[in-house]
């Protein structure tokens, strides 16, 4: 005896024009029909056939529907006269049917697709793109919340409702172009492009509503033609041939400071009410010059086939994942002080360290380095001095400080110094950490001015 059959057929994306010969006639000789659904222009040609619509309207999911519907049309075609039965789907049955998807894993019967048109094909056609030389994508609309990835075009089905568009919408950059492809092929056609910041502004979304988003460049594209332009310098720059891990340290140092230099210029202008383009464009400009010093040692990584890229973006997502248990875990957490306190048990316990000083850079500026060393003594020592205590330390360390003769030249300079000079410096710096102050880049701010005061200084002596 043979194996049962489902032969699932599927009715175009339009109108009765779209639906095959082929198709009309297995619906008229097959002794048993069923349609998924009559929300459709061509299922009015079917009267006669049993739909599943009800099945929708008493159903609580649709993972619960699509399992009740396959395993009727399992039941339909076992007891048919002919061992099949003929399921008819709107569109193609190969594209967007987890019905079709759920019956293929299904050992108890045969799954048969017929050719149809899909939206696929009406969509190409009504915008003059060839899928394959364009590269075309297709995505479900609610298969995510995730923001949409690149590169483009991607056509985006099952955008049935407005608030469906509105998901897709926050999918994706505001500005981002979107063309709205509703009822293709039939008498009210509608073809328009929106900012997807104005795709929840189109009411009429119905299942025969679809989105398509031509251009969508994303960091994961744009990524990967960095790492294609960096093997293309390697290849073919004779400076960018002779660089090794040891000769880029001094410019991944460099490049740190310079970004370092222009993300306080940008975050100070915005402090001041006064955002600049120059300030933006600067500080994209020297993210990229550092960003640029980590896929130069990716690559360096990759031809020497020990990791690349790819492996650290991983790594990295990996440990954070590890470290972040109250956002992928079941941990619960009180408030910012616990998660710092979480990652240091979290970090020690990783690392197999004894100490939580253990693997700190002993190269880092002085003040930053002790800055660092004080937030790990609060988790050690609970009870940090306050604020108040450590300014009156600061104070009565500088009254104690004794100066005598005149003042030092140019040549001389000491770290061999009384302790008031050191006790003065800590208070200070105890002072700081309580209040929650940045001392390293309050001092370069304080810089920067001076900097400014010195040019200052010369233009008006030459003037």
């Amino acid at each position: 005896m043979s194996q049962p059959t489902v032969r699932v057929v599927g009715l175009g994306p339009g109108d009765l024009s779209l639906v095959t010969r082929r198709t009309l006639q297995l619906i008229e000789d097959a002794p048993v029909v069923r349609l998924r659904t009559r929300v459709h222009p061509a299922a009015g040609a079917l009267i006669d056939v049993q739909s599943y619509d009800q099945w929708y309207e008493e159903a609580d999911s649709f993972e619960a529907l699509y399992a009740r519907i396959v395993e009727d049309l399992v039941s339909l075609a076992t007891s048919s006269a002919n061992g099949e039965v003929v399921y008819v789907v709107p569109g193609s049955p190969v594209v967007a049917e987890l019905t079709v998807e759920l019956l293929r894993m299904n050992a108890d019967v045969r799954t048969i697709c017929e050719p149809a048109v899909s939206v696929i094909d009406v969509a190409c056609a009504a915008l003059g793109r060839d899928p394959m030389s364009s590269g075309l994508r297709m995505v479900d609309a609610l298969a995510s919340s995730e923001p949409l990835r690149g590169p483009g075009p991607l056509l985006v089905l099952q955008a049935y409702a407005p608030e469906v568009l509105a998901i897709i919408a926050g999918r994706l950059p505001p500005a981002t172009i979107v063309t709205v492809l509703h009822h293709l092929g039939l008498s009210d056609q509608v073809i328009v492009e929106l900012a997807a910041s104005e795709l929840a502004t189109f009411d009429g979304a119905d299942h025969l509503t679809s989105l398509w988003i031509e251009g969508l460049r994303t960091a994961g594209e744009a990524t990967d033609d960095l790492v294609s332009f960096m093997r293309r310098l390697r290849a073919e720059c004779p400076w960018d041939q002779e660089q090794t891990h040891a000769s880029l340290t001094r410019h991944l140092l460099e490049e740190a400071y310079e970004a370092l230099d222009a993300l306080e210029t940008f975050v100070r202008a915005d402090e001041l009410g006064e955002p600049s383009d120059e300030a933006t464009a600067h500080v994209e400009e020297e993210l990229g010059d550092l960003l640029f010093q980590i896929v130069f040692h990716a690559e360096l990584g990759d031809e020497e086939g020990r990791f690349n890229l790819a492996t650290i973006a991983d790594a990295v997502r990996d440990k954070l994942t590890y470290r972040h248990p109250h956002v992928f875990g079941d941990v619960v957490v009180s408030g910012s002080n616990d998660v710092a306190s979480r990652w240091e048990v979290l970090k020690q316990a990783e690392k197999g360290r004894e100490s939580v000083i253990d693997g700190i850079a002993w190269q880092l500026p002085a003040l930053t380095l002790y800055a660092k060393l004080l937030r790990k003594a609060a988790l050690v020592a609970p009870h940090p001095v306050t604020g108040e205590v450590a300014r009156d330390s600061a104070v009565n360390s500088l009254r104690a400080l004794s100066f005598s003769g005149d003042g030092a030249s140019d040549a001389e300079s000491s770290s061999d110094v009384a302790s008031e000079w050191g006790d003065a410096l800590t208070s200070l710096l105890d002072a700081a950490q309580w209040a929650g102050v940045d001392l390293e880049g309050v001092l370069r701010n304080r810089a920067q001015r001076l900097r400014d005061e010195i040019r200052s200084s010369e233009e008006r002596s030459k003037g």
